[in-house]
């Protein structure tokens, strides 16, 4: 099989994925590229991500529940280590990116653990569809004081963030069209507000007693007279706003941005795009024209995308999330395949890496990119890496070592490199990088996998070239 498709596979599966095993990528290389691209975009009947629900259940008890943060971020994490769905996960990643709604401000996990559901269901349909959802969704409603928003004193928090985070962008809009969309949400709030309101004095981080929202239109709240909005004047609604939304260029530019900037290449932070153009105009008009051609569906804009040449050459072009980084490194190794006590700590991991899964800090979301990577940051993504690599019986490890053993009883120690970096990857390191990592590996001498004692020898100098690759820079790049 050429290497070369691996290669493409291995790409693919960090972008539309959190990566693959070596076995796994032979799988897809065998059916084809275009095939699994359409896989991804349509699981079919693959099976949801925890297909043992019971067993968590039984294990968990605050998974069971999913009341508290901690307890909602690990059953997210789980199921992202676990899924057989690998795309949809990740869509529900790079939503909860774009319509970021935080636990400090709503103090229920489990209300944005239900958008982000939401996100798993219609994240690939159309854009129109997923903003009526999300306006209408309940966590929403209350992160962006929508619950507020009356027919004689409108708020317009929903409305302006609707427009500058959620469609179309600074600079292509005015105040008026943020005050006019506003109103058109009047009357679409929540139900339990009024009495959360109420209560909120006495509520605090315990689970006991919080409310249940569900979404609530309430038509003697609702401003029904004449709007003039983005040149167009009626007696809208919601629905209308966004279908006006949903048609203009700048909204179709600013959603490919951000999933080019999310799955191919590293782009300047999204309040940057008013004045920085994007790195690839031709690619983004290529997107765009897909959006428009297919009814604003974002599984046609994928499908383009991932079957172009844009992003099949985008290699090691990103910098891996938090998030993107643990669970691709836990998928590798093999760990976290069964509730366990250390589930729990991969949240704080992600957390002290700089990603606070369904808490992020602001209604922006996270800085991407080289942000992600600080002093701090930075250690802690190695140490998680390394550790993972480290445990010899990762069912992922062991799988990895034995096909090192399986090029020859013998190996010298830059074949041992090389096949380390072939089955890690395939992940091309700098001459400066190999270098070190061969010296590294001739300190022991030749690698024998003969009798025993030599294998068991060997395969731990395996593994520590595998805690070394992980531990480089292109092993931080998606």
């Amino acid at each position: 099989m050429p290497g070369s498709d691996i290669a493409r596979m291995a790409h693919l599966m960090r972008r539309a994925g959190f990566g693959a095993t070596r076995e796994e990528l032979e799988r897809y290389a065998a059916r084809g590229y275009e095939v699994v691209v359409e896989e991804l975009l349509d699981p079919g009947e693959a099976p949801p991500s925890l297909e043992e629900e019971d067993v968590v259940r039984r294990y968990h008890v605050g998974q069971n529940n999913l009341l508290l943060l901690d307890s909602c971020q690990a059953y997210w994490l789980c199921r992202m280590i676990n899924t057989p769905r690998p795309l949809q996960e990740k869509m529900a990643l790079f939503w909860h990116g774009i319509f970021a709604t935080a636990y400090f401000k709503l103090n229920q996990p489990k209300a944005i653990l239900n958008q982000v559901e939401m996100f798993r269901r219609y994240g690939m349909g159309s854009f129109q569809d997923l903003l009526v959802r999300i306006a209408r969704d309940p966590a929403m409603i209350f992160w962006l004081d929508n619950k507020d928003n009356h027919r004689h004193e409108p708020n317009e928090n929903f409305g302006r963030e609707l427009l500058e985070l959620f469609s179309m962008g600074v600079g292509n809009y005015s105040e008026e069209d943020v005050f006019e969309a506003s109103r058109a949400f009047t009357g679409w709030t929540i139900r339990n507000a009024d009495l959360h309101a109420a209560r909120v004095a006495r509520d605090s981080v315990w689970p006991f007693g919080r409310l249940d929202w569900q979404f609530q239109y309430k038509e003697e709240d609702h401003d029904a007279t004449a709007k003039r909005f983005l040149g167009h004047t009626g007696s809208f609604n919601g629905e209308d706003i966004i279908d006006l939304v949903c048609r203009q260029e700048a909204t179709a530019r600013f959603l490919c941005r951000h999933l080019y900037s999310f799955f191919v290449a590293d782009e300047p932070q999204a309040p940057a795009w008013e004045t920085v153009p994007p790195r690839d105009p031709g690619a983004i008009r290529t997107m765009m024209d897909a959006y428009f051609d297919n009814g604003y569906e974002v599984r046609s804009v994928l499908r383009v995308m991932f079957n172009s040449d844009f992003f099949k050459e985008a290699v090691f072009r990103k910098v891996k999330s938090p998030t993107e980084l643990i669970v691709g490194t836990a998928r590798m190794a093999g760990g976290h395949r069964f509730p366990g006590v250390e589930d729990a700590q991969l949240a704080a991991k992600v957390q002290y890496m700089g990603q606070s899964l369904l808490n992020p800090p602001s209604v922006e979301g996270w800085h991407t990119g080289l942000e992600w990577v600080y002093t701090g940051s930075l250690v802690d993504r190695v140490n998680f890496a390394v550790e993972e690599l480290s445990a010899e019986d990762r069912p992922g490890v062991r799988a990895m070592v034995d096909r090192v053993a399986a090029a020859g009883t013998a190996l010298s120690p830059e074949e041992v490199v090389d096949r380390c970096l072939d089955l890690m990857g395939p992940i091309q390191v700098s001459r400066a990088t190999r270098e070190e990592l061969v010296g590294h590996a001739e300190a022991g001498g030749p690698v024998r996998f003969g009798s025993a004692p030599e294998y068991e020898a060997s395969a731990r100098r395996v593994r520590e070239v595998l805690q070394m690759i992980v531990s480089t820079r292109e092993y931080q790049l998606a």
